[in-house]
């Protein structure tokens, strides 16, 4: 008896530039998603790091910035307004963020671009990488993002922030905090929720992870979960 033939998964390319500027990862996913929106390529997820950096959303509030520009020279810390989703967040050493470029299906084929499920699939990719060490990752109603309860309540360890743009191709995406400095999450109201805390895989697990193998796993459940085949690629340069 011949088994039917499967039909192969979608590629997504995984690119992993390493520590990188925001603006110059910014500029990179522009260019990525024009040409996914061309077909010229196939989805992509570039994971990386940046250095400490603040981030500003379209909902976000100038309040939610607790520091000075004076006392944001003397940290380093770089801000920026962008056009993702959401209120303003941190992004630094130690934290993997996730940028996935992919084409949704378009009202043009007949299906509605599912920006809702495609959030809600990010958010299964963390919960399930949490789930490996014996975590209980979740959602909470009305948020996005996944959260752990801890001796203190909620507290969120993946901020999730998207944009779809009119050909329906996604930019922006996570940030995993993984041996983040938790520290700087003080100088701001992450993602505008005053009430709720943050914390890292390190802390939850009472010692520094190794990025490259949190990498690995990742990679593994976000292309189980959206059903893509996962490609490592290095066919474009680096992008620091």
């Amino acid at each position: 008896m011949t088994l039917p033939d499967h039909p192969p998964l979608p590629i997504c390319q995984v690119r992993l530039p390493g520590r990188v500027e925001y603006e110059t990862a910014l500029a990179e996913q522009n260019a990525l998603a024009e040409a996914r929106g061309r077909g010229a390529i196939p989805d992509q997820l570039l994971l990386l790091e940046h250095p400490h950096t603040y981030t500003l959303g379209t909902s976000a509030h100038d309040e939610h910035l607790l520091l000075t520009p004076p006392e944001l020279e003397a940290r380093g810390i770089r801000v920026y307004r962008v056009d993702r989703g959401g209120d303003i967040t941190y992004h630094g050493p130690g934290q993997i963020v996730g940028y996935p470029i992919m084409a949704l299906p378009r009202e043009s084929e007949g299906l509605r671009a599912d920006v809702v499920g495609y959030v809600r699939r990010l958010e299964t990719v963390i919960i399930r990488l949490l789930a490996d060490d014996g975590l209980q990752g979740q959602p909470i109603a009305g948020l996005t993002g996944v959260w752990v309860q801890t001796p203190s309540g909620a507290a969120k360890v993946c901020a999730i922030g998207v944009r779809v743009n009119v050909k329906a191709v996604t930019k922006h995406g996570f940030a995993l905090n993984v041996n983040t400095d938790l520290d700087y999450f003080g100088g701001i109201i992450p993602c505008g929720i005053r009430d709720k805390g943050v914390t890292s895989l390190a802390t939850l697990l009472g010692a520094p992870q190794d990025m490259a193998q949190v990498r690995e796993r990742l990679i593994a459940h976000f292309g189980a979960v959206y059903g893509r085949e996962m490609q490592l690629t290095t066919t474009t340069p680096p992008l620091a």
